[in-house]
């Protein structure tokens, strides 16, 4: 019997372009490469609609 959720489970997309900021383990943010945090960057947050952390599970984001 297979489980419910794997009828519709896909895999995470990757994406062809790199993140324009970086974690910082210091502020627990991340921040973009000029030291501003990521989250406060509205065209940012336009064009990707999130500032996802890689620093832990994939469901937490920067507010």
């Amino acid at each position: 019997m297979q489980p419910f959720a794997l009828n519709y489970a896909r895999p995470a997309v990757e994406r062809d372009s790199a993140t324009p900021y970086a974690y910082d383990s210091g502020l627990q943010l991340n921040v973009l490469m000029d030291g501003r945090i990521a989250a406060s960057d509205h065209a940012l947050l336009r064009e990707l609609g999130t500032t996802t952390s890689t620093a832990g599970s994939k469901t937490h984001f920067d507010d």
